[in-house]
């Protein structure tokens, strides 16, 4: 498929690309990380990590620990981030303009995060946008994290759709990483990172800070349904 012909789908990661909230979670992370007497590089924790599924990102900490206490290890993160961000949860620019465009063409949308389920349920029920979606994947399902094609592939099998007519939305190197080997065309948002972090993936056709820069991108110029 090419980069200008219309996506048939439209696939969002949520944190940094729904909403601009990844310095919430950076911040909590390096409590976490402090907390624990571990270091904490926060100029590459976003680029290193983020899609991850936050066991695969706690449980090289603590090897010798069974799964339920990497959980507990990483609800205890999760904790302090929905603590701090709750109240500034809002979506980013054009978010709804491009869902509203979608739905009048008969374009399915879905959310593919690593986010945990409650999470998930601060940023979409408090925007109040849950239901405009055909399907919310997450690790929590028993899917891999990014860069593991699995988020964006189960997404696409529960609308329906033929993975190479998606175009997913995201602002992190490895989760346009995952949309390459799930055959999928990615748009980087630029909420924590610059064009450049993205400029090898070729899979990549625009790069934006919000979604109110791409109301001209050819391939979201849907048919009216």
């Amino acid at each position: 498929m090419t980069s200008s012909a219309p996506a048939g789908a439209l696939i969002f990661d949520m944190d940094g690309t729904i909403v601009d909230n990844m310095r919430f979670h950076d911040d909590a992370w390096e409590s976490w990380h402090v907390g624990h007497g571990l270091p904490f590089d926060r100029a590459s924790f976003f680029t290193n990590t983020a899609g991850m599924a936050v066991g695969e990102i706690v449980g090289p900490h603590f090897p010798d620990v069974d799964a339920d206490e990497v959980a507990r290890l990483g609800e205890a993160k999760e904790a302090l981030y929905r603590e701090s961000y709750r109240p500034h949860v809002a979506p980013l620019e054009g978010l709804l303009a491009l869902m509203d465009r979608a739905d009048a063409a008969g374009i399915p949308m879905a959310v593919a995060s690593a986010a945990p389920p409650a999470n998930i349920d601060v940023v979409l029920d408090t925007l109040g946008i849950r239901a405009r979606f055909a399907t919310i994947i997450a690790p929590s399902q028993g899917f891999r994290g990014k860069p593991h094609p699995d988020l964006f592939l189960g997404a696409a099998e529960r609308m329906k759709v033929a993975p190479e007519t998606c175009l997913v939305f995201e602002d992190a190197p490895l989760g346009v990483e995952a949309a390459r080997r799930a055959g999928m065309r990615a748009v980087a948002i630029l909420t924590m990172l610059s064009a450049d972090a993205f400029a090898a993936y070729g899979n990549v056709i625009a790069s934006a800070k919000d979604f109110a820069a791409l109301d001209e991108l050819p391939a979201l110029r849907f048919a009216a349904a």
